[in-house]
Formats: C-alpha cells, sequence, structure tokens
C-alpha cells in the first residue's frame, strides 16, 4: 500500500540545507529520500539537518548511497564504472558503506538504496564476484537495522529476480522500483517488471521516461506524465502491495526541477485519490 510521498534531495540540485528547505517549501513538500554522501563530506551539514528535522521542516522517508566514480556519459560507461563493480573502487565503496550505515542509523533512516552496478548474466565469475560485494554491503546496513535497497534499471527484472533469490538467506535486501530507469536504460517494459519484482519493492520512484530508438544509447527522462509510463497501472500495483512503500519523486534532468516536481506531486495525488477510491 502507498505510505507517503517525498522527494529525492539530489533532484531539487540545492547548495545546501538551507536552500533544500527552502525549494521543498517551494514544492509543497518536506518528506525526503536524502543523499547521504554530500553529508559524509561536509559533516556540518548534519548538524544543520537536525536542526532542520527538529523544527519540521524535513523529514527523512530514506537515504541514498551513491558509489565512488560512477560515470554516466553513455551506457558502456556507466556499465563499466556503475555500482559496486569495479575493482579499484571496491575498498573505498565499502568504506563508504559503512560510513552511510553509520549516518542513517544515527538519522533513524531504515532504508538505503543504491545501484548495484550491471550484473552479469554471461559471466558466472563476475556474478559470484558481485552478489558476495553486495552481501558484504548489505550485512553493513543490515547490522545497523537499515533494509539495503537496489535501483531498477541496470538489468532486466529477470535477473535481478534471480540475484534476490540468491541472497536472500544472507542478507536483507529489497527494491526500490524506478519504472523510468527500465525504459531509460532498455531493460524492459516497467509495467511487467514492476509485476515480478513486487513481492520484494520496499520503496518506488517516481520518475517518467521516452525510450530510444537507437539501441545501445539512453532513453529520454521527461516530466511525470510526459512519457511511457503507465501511471495507472504503477499506482495500482503500488496501492495492492501488501506492505507500507513510500512514493519518491525523482527528477534528474531538465532545468526546471521544482515545477517539474510539483507536476509530479499533483498527478501522484491525483492516482493515490484514485485507487483509494
Amino acid at each position: 500500500m502507498i505510505n507517503r510521498l517525498g522527494v529525492c534531495t539530489w533532484s531539487l540540485q540545492a547548495s545546501g540545507l538551507d536552500e533544500l528547505v527552502d525549494r521543498l517549501d517551494a514544492c509543497g513538500e518536506k518528506r525526503v529520500q536524502i543523499a547521504l554522501c554530500p553529508l559524509l563530506e561536509h559533516a556540518g551539514e548534519c548538524s544543520k539537518l537536525q536542526t532542520h528535522i527538529d523544527s519540521d521542516r524535513i523529514a527523512l522517508c530514506s537515504g541514498m548511497m551513491e558509489t565512488v566514480g560512477e560515470d554516466y556519459a553513455s551506457l558502456e560507461r556507466i556499465k563499466l564504472t556503475g555500482g559496486l563493480r569495479p575493482d579499484e573502487h571496491w575498498d573505498a565503496n565499502f568504506e563508504r558503506a559503512t560510513r552511510c550505515a553509520e549516518l542513517a542509523h544515527e538519522f533513524g533512516v531504515s532504508l538505503v538504496t543504491l545501484h548495484a552496478g550491471f550484473i552479469p548474466e554471461d559471466d558466472p565469475k563476475l556474478h559470484d564476484r558481485m552478489v558476495d560485494r553486495l552481501c558484504r554491503v548489505a550485512e553493513v546496513f543490515n547490522a545497523k537495522g537499515i533494509t539495503l535497497g537496489l535501483e531498477t534499471g541496470q538489468e532486466r527484472a529477470e535477473t535481478l529476480l534471480e540475484l534476490l533469490s540468491t541472497i536472500a538467506s544472507r542478507v536483507q535486501v529489497g527494491v526500490n522500483f524506478d519504472p523510468a530507469n527500465m525504459i531509460l536504460y532498455g531493460m524492459g517494459d516497467p509495467i511487467e517488471s514492476m509485476g515480478l519484482l513486487r513481492d520484494s519493492i520496499v520503496q518506488v520512484h517516481m520518475k517518467d521516461a521516452i525510450a530510444t530508438n537507437t539501441p545501445g544509447t539512453w532513453g529520454t527522462e521527461v516530466p511525470a506524465g510526459d512519457g511511457q509510463v503507465d501511471w495507472d497501472a504503477f499506482f495500482e500495483i503500488t496501492h495492492a502491495l501488501d506492505r507500507s512503500v513510500d512514493v519518491i519523486i525523482e527528477r534528474e534532468a531538465g532545468d526546471r526541477r521544482v515545477e517539474d516536481i510539483c507536476t509530479a506531486h499533483t498527478l501522484a495525488m491525483k492516482q493515490i485519490e484514485r485507487v483509494r477510491s
């Protein structure tokens, strides 16, 4: 079932927490999925964040960990550099995961998401190495009472489902389902994928996109409602889940972030009212 609406902090492109809460006010929202890594880099922001929480200007739904060295210049580059896959960044990513888990625990966050990286389907050795790394990172978060959510898009739903089945007995890991990413990466129909993964969904992103006409290149992110995501079906599946999940609005393109988030917020409220009626 649908729990709360929220906004990804990185979508608002704020220079700091004060500007972030001002932009949240402009969106009529205070609940967020917060990017944790900027807080690690600017320790003084943590006390400021607590002040804003205490004054009820911001509320945390979940956290997000960005892995080291990600390069989104092309699909090929992010396949090589994304998530926990690059050997040269593994030690730094494990250290970052440890620090993010400590910070999330400090703020009472019980869910942190990340891109695990492209899960190989035809390289058993690399597959096993990524499974081991993912489990080690998940154990760090689980030890703090935090569920790790894997964001969809960099693999087909069937591949992610197989991965989740493999690690289910070892760690507590769920799915942060992003329908637009399925389109942007060309990894399958978002609604069919959502149906396959529904038992593992712990949070959803509200983001829209249009598929590319050139295989091997990115699709195009667009404001919610202007793309190819079937929002009626998306909210019906989300509402029918047997657990409460937050709907977090994400916008990563364009120069009208506040306006586009407001548009998504209005669409979400209409959909929530529809599926609850």
